[in-house]
């Protein structure tokens, strides 16, 4: 599984996830059903669903590299990206909606999706929002409130 999300192949991916999580192949506690190490299933098949949905390499934040027709709509939250990055990302109808990238140490990042790049200049603690297509959202305006305080005397 691990392999064909890292080549970018989602169906064969969900494919292998779907036999790994069949009765015969995971116990009821969820534990692998392969001896002797049945740990190995278990920390292979979530690396497996991390790399489906985000993948981190030397040259930037890759976002649903290999998302699955079988996961249409979805969202997760906090997985690390290396760099020192937490990412947050949300799908519909297998299309990225938005993004949060919260930078852990202030360094730069690049972030793909698809074939769009976004490249970020990050101050430690701030998150960046990105859209679908990789922009900045603008900031949504503000109204400025005021208020008309009157008296009965002043009538």
């Amino acid at each position: 599984m691990n392999l064909w999300a890292r080549l970018q192949d989602p169906e064969h991916a969900h494919k292998n996830l779907t036999v790994l999580l069949r009765p015969e192949q995971t116990y009821p506690n969820m534990f692998d059903a392969c001896p002797p190490f049945p740990i190995d299933g278990n920390f292979g098949g979530a690396a497996g669903i991390a790399e489906m949905l985000l993948q981190s390499h030397v040259g930037g934040i890759e976002l649903l590299p290999a998302l699955p027709k079988a996961w249409p709509t979805g969202s997760v939250n906090g997985p690390r990206a290396r760099g020192a990055f937490e990412v947050d990302l949300a799908w519909r109808t297998d299309k990225l909606t938005g993004a949060s990238i919260r930078s852990l140490a202030g360094q730069p990042c690049r972030v793909r999706y698809r074939d769009k790049v976004a490249d970020l200049t990050t101050e430690k603690g701030n998150p960046y929002l990105l859209n679908a297509e990789l922009a900045r959202p603008k900031p949504p305006r503000t109204l400025a409130l005021y208020s008309i305080v009157s008296s009965a005397s002043d009538c």
